[in-house]
């Protein structure tokens, strides 16, 4: 697995102890989870240490004792440029690419800029948490799309889509789909595109999980569909869940609408975030140079995790389902049949059962929206051995009292 030279092995097995770094992941348990000792198979961050590429060029950037303010040089938008036409087929403009401090603050900042308080954005649910907050965190009505969750997968409620977007004033995508771990596909793709230019509905697409989609699947760029030139799209994209330096807080918009793309740039100006990370520009860069041989063996490590923990749940048949993700580390649990064994009347007494009894923090799935009432959001972007554990801690956890 391991085709590098000796001194830029991948080694995505050891433990590396994060304690005591001021991560979210560990150092804020006790504050999420009431105890500071469950395994954390939440916040979207892996456990893995960052490419030898990245490491390397951050050790070169700190060793200048200066870390003043950045501009973003050329190779940042020649590198995010190259990127996406190497690994994804698409063509990106230079003049596209607009820098931003992260895909969170983006989304915020876009809403403000393109939308006036009581406009209607539509989101597909269960969905990320920042994305389902959205419109109301800014005076924004929520629309909400219902994903249709069957046995092979979540699926689109076209019906309902299709009578939401005729009320909305932009529509925020998730592709590829956290939680859900849904791939688009062509034609879905094209289909919302063709709805949306019908309505005049803009589109802020989060592509940032584009990167870790699983094979047969392929990554379609919402933007590079003929469909979607008739539309006014905006695609946020990062290095952050491809390569584990989310901390580095460095993304970027592609955005080919002139007038968009100048919103945006007045809105990025007005709050005052036009100078860059030093440490995340240096990252990017080095990832989307030489990252692509890490990426390979890191998508191989978690489709075997992910295959692991999907033929864990088929073995035992505890009452927990779930889909095999196309795309991402992350896992949707179905703990619908769990609850009813276990006499778990709603979803704060089953994620306190995660908690308390099988000592395992996840996050909860009401948190991404009503649909996600009796799901739990598993990470696995983690060792294999601490999986390991944690299914042996949880299946002690449902055997209790049996």
């Amino acid at each position: 697995m391991n085709n590098l030279p000796p001194n830029q092995a991948i080694d995505f097995e050891t433990i590396i102890p994060r304690e005591h770094t001021d991560c979210v992941k560990y150092d804020a348990r006790a504050a999420r989870f009431g105890r500071a000792d469950v395994i954390p198979l939440w916040v979207a961050d892996m456990d893995f240490a960052a490419p030898h590429c990245v490491r390397e060029a951050l050790a070169q950037r700190v060793a200048h004792p200066i870390y003043g303010y950045s501009i973003y040089p050329e190779e940042f938008f020649t590198a995010i440029a190259h990127w996406q036409s190497a690994r994804h087929g698409w063509q990106v403009a230079r003049e596209a690419i607009v820098p931003l401090p992260g895909i969170v603050p983006a989304l915020n900042l876009l809403i403000q800029a393109l939308t006036q308080p009581g406009d209607s954005v539509l989101v597909q649910t269960p969905v990320y948490p920042p994305i389902h907050q959205l419109p109301v965190n800014n005076a924004r009505v929520l629309l909400e799309n219902a994903l249709i969750q069957t046995p092979q997968g979540a699926v689109m409620d076209w019906p309902d889509f299709e009578e939401k977007i005729t009320k909305a004033r932009v529509f925020v995508l998730c592709s590829p789909h956290n939680p859900v771990g849904r791939v688009w596909q062509l034609d879905e793709l094209t289909r919302m595109a063709d709805l949306c230019a019908r309505h005049d509905v803009m589109i802020l697409v989060d592509e940032v999980h584009a990167d870790l989609v699983f094979s047969p699947h392929r990554h379609i760029p919402f933007a590079s569909l003929p469909a979607s030139k008739n539309t006014r799209c905006i695609t946020l994209n990062a290095p952050s869940k491809t390569f584990n330096i989310a901390g580095l807080n460095t993304a970027y918009a592609v955005v080919e609408h002139p007038g968009l793309r100048d919103q945006l740039t007045h809105a990025i100006q007005a709050a005052g975030l036009t100078s860059g990370h030093c440490f995340g520009i240096t990252a990017l860069i080095a990832a989307y140079q030489n990252g692509a041989p890490w990426l390979d063996q890191l998508r191989y490590v978690l489709q075997t995790n992910r295959d692991f923990v999907v033929a864990y749940f088929k073995q035992k048949n505890q009452g927990i389902r779930v889909v095999p993700p196309e795309a991402s580390f992350l896992l949707w649990l179905d703990c619908k049949e769990l609850m009813a064994q276990k006499n778990l009347p709603n979803d704060e007494a089953l994620a306190d059962f995660f908690i308390t009894q099988a000592g395992l923090g996840l996050n909860p799935g009401l948190s991404f929206g009503a649909p996600g009432t009796g799901f739990m959001r598993l990470n696995i972007g983690c060792p294999h051995s601490v999986l390991k554990t944690a299914l042996a801690q949880l299946n002690q956890a449902i055997n209790a009292g049996s």
